[in-house]
């Protein structure tokens, strides 16, 4: 059987694909197997004897046929056999293969999440209310968002509330640009501070994070 091309502990790699003719093979044994058992009569079998009481051949059945089928039938049951452990190996080493897969693909994706933690800026402050209709809403500023940037205020120089307050006192009508952690993620919006029917000119509530 022809095996995908590379190395795995010494043999070729093994694929779906050689599983399912290895197992197409078995099947035609096992055909071949019921077609040379039809062939016996069933009062011949594979273990009768093909002599008289005598000792004389049997003049009743067709010696030659039968000796053949038995033979072929011996022959292929060894086939069968082989065929079935090369099935149980083929089997093994591909989920193996996938297993090892599975651990590479697991262990790559945990250590592209520790290195994204390690570039995001700790926050320095956190959305606690979000008023429905205020400016902060229709810039999909949401409660939980962890704030790492509003306009110039960001985690190097962030003192306390102030800072941002003094930013949006001198952008009214000016974009702002705001950058938070969300689910783990970086998330980058446009504020634009603004009066509205609500107080203020965010309509959220942003609390600093203590470090």
């Amino acid at each position: 059987m022809k095996m995908t091309e590379g190395s795995d502990g010494g043999k070729s790699v093994i694929t779906m694909e050689d599983v399912q003719n290895l197992i197409k093979k078995k099947d035609d044994i096992e055909e071949q197997i019921k077609a040379y058992y039809d062939v016996l009569d069933d009062g011949v079998g594979v273990a009768s004897p093909l002599v008289d009481a005598d000792g004389y051949p049997r003049a009743d059945v067709n010696l030659y046929q039968i000796r053949a089928a038995r033979h072929s039938i011996s022959c292929l049951q060894n086939d069968h056999k082989a065929i079935m452990l090369e099935i149980e190996d083929a089997l093994h080493r591909l989920h193996a293969r996938e297993k090892a897969k599975r651990e590479q693909d697991e262990a790559e994706a945990q250590a592209e999440a520790l290195a994204h933690d390690v570039t995001l800026p700790s926050p320095f402050a956190r959305v606690e209310v979000v008023t429905q209709g205020s400016p902060a809403s229709r810039a999909d500023i949401r409660v939980g968002d962890e704030i790492i940037e509003f306009g110039s205020v960001n985690t190097g120089n962030f003192q306390n509330l102030q800072n941002i307050a003094s930013v949006v006192q001198h952008s009214e009508g000016k974009p702002l640009r705001v950058t938070v952690i969300r689910n783990g993620q970086r998330t980058q919006m446009t504020f634009t501070p603004q009066r509205w029917s609500g107080r203020g000119l965010l309509g959220c509530n942003i609390v600093p994070i203590q470090r």
